[in-house]
């Protein structure tokens, strides 16, 4: 038994015209296309939501150019400066 929710909403006349067409296109009821439209948005808004930003790190082995002294920070910044 499926159980549904009688409501009443306010939708703009242009997006109620669009989905009247739609249901006469597809033989669909109004309420069909409504509640299908639904269930695509939340399965989409749900799918962006399940695949978070993973951020990977990359390990690069370097050394240190001859002569920088990591603790002398002028000769740092004349040597990331360059010749003037």
């Amino acid at each position: 038994m499926v159980i549904c929710m009688r409501t009443t909403i306010d939708i703009d006349d242009t997006l109620m015209k669009e989905a009247k067409k739609r249901a006469a296109e597809t033989g669909q009821t109004l309420r069909e296309v409504i509640e299908e439209s639904l269930r695509e948005f939340f399965k989409r808004e749900s799918e962006n939501r399940a695949t978070p930003f993973k951020m990977e790190w990359i390990v690069v082995k370097g050394a240190l150019r001859p002569g920088v002294d990591l603790s002398d920070r002028r000769s740092l910044l004349d040597l990331m400066d360059g010749p003037s």
